[in-house]
This record gives C-alpha cells, structure tokens and sequence, in this order.
C-alpha cells in the first residue's frame, strides 16, 4: 500500500493540534470529509452531533469553560447556514469561537457547483471577522489569524470557510508557525492615565464597577473578586438579557439606580444598561470606560454625552493586571458595598416558606432543592436557557462555573451547552434547565450524549406552554388574547429513555431531589421531567 499523501486537510489537523486544540464539535457532511479521513492518527477528537447549530453551541461553552478556542466544523451550503444562528449567542457572550465550514470549490464558483453559497458573506454580521480561504498555503496562517481574532480585545466568534479543493490539495512544505503564532494581542495602558481614571472613581459617593460577559467564567469572577477587595468598590459582572432585571443579581437595580459614577469595564451600553438613561440609572451619574472597541466608547459617548468623563482604550485582562499592581488605596465606603452585595443576595422568604405541592409544582420548589447537588463539588457547573424558567433557575440556583443563554436571549442552547460541559469537565455535577418548549430545539442531542458517554441532569420545567411569550401577551394584550403559547404536557422523560438516557416524570416537590440524586447514580444523560406552574419570572425586590 503507498504512503498516503499529505493534503491541505492535514495540514489544518496539524495547525489545530500545534495551537492545542483538541477537540471539534462538528456534524460531518461532503465538503468537509478531508478533514474527517485527515483525523485519524491525530489528537484531536471529534464529537459528532445531530445539528450544525448544536456544534456552536457546544463549541461556545467548551470555550466558556475553559478559556479555550472553540472550534465547530460543519460542511457547506445548508450546513453552514444552519449554524449561522448559533454565532450570534456566542458573539454577544463573547465567547471565542471559530466556526470553520466547507465550501464548494474554488475551480467550480460562478459555475453552479454543489451548494454554491456566499458563506462567508452570510456569516460576516454575526462575527468578528469572515472569509474563505483561497489556497493550501493560506490554511496554516489564516487559522493562526482567527484564533489570534478570537482571542484578542473583546473575544467573539470567527468564520473561515474552508473550499474543498483547498483542502484536498497536495502539501508540499510544512508550515513554519510556532505556538507564538497563535497569541492573542494585548494592548499597551499608561499606568497614570489609569491612576487618573480610578481616582475619579474613588471621589464618588457611590460607585460602581460593571463589566460584561467576558469576565464571567469561574476564572473571570475569581478576578473581578479580587478586583473588588483591592478596589474597595463594588464590581458587578452582567451577561443576561434581563439586563439589570436580571433575577440572578437579586434587587441589583435598586442599588444601580443610587450610583453616581461607574466604570464600565469592557461593560456595553446596551438595552441590559436600559441604555444608560433614567430611570434605571440616575441622571446625573457620571461614566468612565475601560473598552478594547472604539465603537462601543463612540456609542457610551452618544448615550451619555458630557457624563462620561474618562476612556481608556484597552482589553480588559491588561487593564486589570495594571490595577492590581498599583499601590492599594481603597475606597472608605465600606457599607455601599455591603448594601450593593445585600441587594444581589436578597431572595423572598417566601421561597422558603412555600406548601409543598403536587401536579403543578412552585418553579422555586422545582429548583431550590438542586443546590444541594450543584453544591457537593467546588467546580459543578450550572446550564441554564432562556425564557421564564431559565430565569427562574438563575435566581435560585447558583454554582463555580455558569453558562447561560446570555445577553443575545436566545433559546434552545441548554441541552448542547450541557453536552459541552461535560466534555469539558468530566467529573463534576451539571444541571442544565430549560423549559418544555425549547425541548424541541435540540433534544435529539440526547442522542450524542449517550453515544459519548456524558451524562448530566437536565431538568424541563413543563408548564405546557410557550411561558415567556404567553406572559408577555397577557401583560400587553390581555388574557383573552392569548396565541400560539400553548404545548402539550409531553412526557420528555420518555424521550430521553428512548435516546438510552435515564428519564423521571416529577410531579410533587418532595420528589425533586431524591428523583435528581437517581438520574445522578444513574451515571446517564437523564431528564427530569417537572411539572410546575407556569409562573413569570421573579422581578424581585425588597420592598
């Protein structure tokens, strides 16, 4: 048998390996089987799922958990437009994916060749930046590029469609690059140009530290902790799109509304921000900006005009590191920060204080007992979608490391996001919510869970309906005029059964845990199939 040539396809397996990649979310298709056959003898391991979006998904949590480049690889045509939606989930939570497609070749374009597309054009308002690479010679570097795009400033999804003459192509030098190739850049920062800013900071009364996504990984809230200490100043990380409703962050915008100035670090001013105006945020407060993106500190000026006093243009974990080198002077105002902190842990008592219930079970009552679990290992990792349910679960459970739909809203992620995590982290509890309508989205992922062997607990609030839709009808509508909200009261739990997984139907509060604690001895992908009232969710507050 004749030693087999080496292609352009290996030399995208041999880039990814050199960069320290080693895994691939992807769904296999035409154009892309250079790379699956280039695969083998490799390190790099290829989870295979049952939809192109579910491979961003899970490739935007892997790399939400472990600081690492996520790579999903799907083929052309439908394949990449399929995963286009993805993108923008993990682009707003600023996450550093690369989604790499196939490609009609480059020789057959213009001629009507299989699943023609304009990819790259399609995929270029959701990312950071979009292209096709045109040659062998390109492959090598134009990876090195987008991990390097990926990575630096404000991190977010990269596109490269991969053309399949490019990658069956024979390779005939191997690429000169070294693991400094793929380095994300880091900007410079004038230490007394940040002295400047942050005294600013410490002369108001009440002041506040927001930052975004991007900082709210277990290693990026260990960070803004430390921040916080060294600064005296409350530092609030926001990644949800209830914004400063967000039910995990408690009575948080009481608090933000008595703020007079706030540094917003790699924070956008957004609708989260309810675009800075009042009344959630006072209007005489005063701004300063520590950004990476001269576009997000053109838009902050445009919000709040003459208010926003200082900008420093810089990626976050650079200005960071220079702070926490200065010489620690903090701030005095020791009880606004304990009344910052108190507000975002305030939960209603009456929470605590719920009858225990059958049939339709209080959606705290359906949560609260799973802390216990989340609770029984220092690295267990909370999933949680969209909708009222997911927002339910942010304000009742918390755990080290969080994935959430985040700031794009979108729904469905949960049961990928769940999968990811495991691979990401294969030894510690996972509880992934979401709601029996987005259910439908992905459930057949279930299928790849139990092919690779990744069990989790994924709990459905079922309520029957579309919740978030029907409550947003009711509030601006009326209840008479309800439409397209209502489910049938599925047994999901059957559906996982029937993909291999562990299944429970849970229809009294008392049988939450016990039921949770099986589908963990179970060592299955499991669905806990809970009954509960279809419920808003919480707006909380003190008073």
């Amino acid at each position: 048998m004749s030693e087999k040539k080496r292609t352009g396809a290996n030399e995208f397996v041999e880039t990814l390996e050199l960069a320290g990649i080693n895994k691939i979310f992807t769904l296999s298709g035409n154009h892309i089987m250079p790379i699956y056959d280039a695969v083998f003898g490799s390190t790099i391991d290829l989870i295979h799922t049952r939809h192109e979006a579910a491979a961003v998904h899970m490739a935007d949590a892997w790399a939400r958990l472990t600081g690492k480049v996520g790579i999903a690889l799907v083929t052309g045509g439908p394949g990449h437009a399929n995963a286009i939606s993805a993108l923008y989930t993990a682009g707003m939570a600023e996450s550093p994916v690369i989604l790499f497609s196939g490609h009609a070749p480059i020789g057959q374009l213009g001629k009507g060749a299989f699943q023609e597309m304009h990819q790259a054009n399609i995929a270029a308002p959701l990312t950071k930046a979009s292209w096709v690479c045109p040659k062998l010679e390109d492959i090598a570097t134009d990876i090195a590029k987008a991990i390097r795009i990926a990575t630096s400033g404000r991190p977010g999804p990269v596109h490269i469609s991969l053309p399949t003459d490019v990658l069956e192509a024979l390779a005939t030098n191997t690429n000169m690059l070294t693991i400094d190739s793929f380095t994300p850049e880091s900007s410079a920062i004038d230490a007394e140009e940040l002295i400047a800013l942050l005294d600013q900071l410490k002369q108001a009364k009440k002041p506040l530290i927001l930052t975004g996504p991007m900082m709210l990984s277990k290693n990026g809230r260990s960070q803004l902790q430390a921040l916080e200490d060294f600064l005296g100043i409350p530092t609030i990380g926001m990644e949800s799109p209830r914004g400063i409703s967000d039910p995990s962050l408690g009575a948080f915008s009481e608090v933000l509304n008595q703020a007079d100035c706030i540094l917003l670090l790699g924070k956008k001013v957004d609708f989260t921000l309810k675009f800075a105006q009042s009344p959630g945020i006072n209007q005489d407060c005063t701004f300063l900006q520590i950004d990476p993106d001269q576009a997000e500190i053109d838009r902050t000026k445009k919000a709040v005009g003459s208010r926003l006093t200082h900008v420093i243009k810089v990626d976050i974990p650079t200005a960071i590191q220079v702070i926490m080198k200065l010489d620690k002077n903090k701030l005095a105002n020791s009880d606004w920060k304990n009344e910052v902190r108190s507000a975002i842990q305030f939960r209603p008592s009456a929470w605590d204080a719920l009858a225990k219930s059958s049939n339709k079970i209080h959606p705290a009552q359906a949560l609260k007992p799973l802390q216990q679990i989340l609770d029984s290992h220092p690295d267990s990792i909370l999933v949680s979608d969209g909708g009222e349910i997911g927002q339910w679960a942010q304000a009742c459970l918390s755990a080290p490391n969080r994935v959430i739909n985040g700031v794009a809203g979108s729904i469905g992620s949960a049961l990928p996001f769940a999968v990811a995590a495991r691979v990401a982290k294969p030894d510690v509890p996972i509880i992934s919510v979401m709601g029996d309508g987005t259910f439908g989205f992905h459930s057949a992922e279930i299928d790849t869970a139990v092919r690779y062997q990744l069990p989790f607990i994924l709990v459905v609030g079922n309520d029957a309906r579309w919740n978030a839709e029907y409550q947003i009808q009711v509030r601006e509508y009326g209840k008479d005029r309800t439409i397209g909200c209502e489910l049938l009261p599925s047994h999901y739990e059957k559906v996982c059964e029937a993909f291999g997984g562990h299944g429970e139907l849970v229809q009294h509060s008392d049988e939450v845990l016990p039921a949770a604690k099986r589908a963990l001895e179970s060592k299955l992908p499991s669905c806990l199939n809970i009954m509960i009232e279809g419920l808003a969710a919480p707006n909380i507050k003190r008073n």
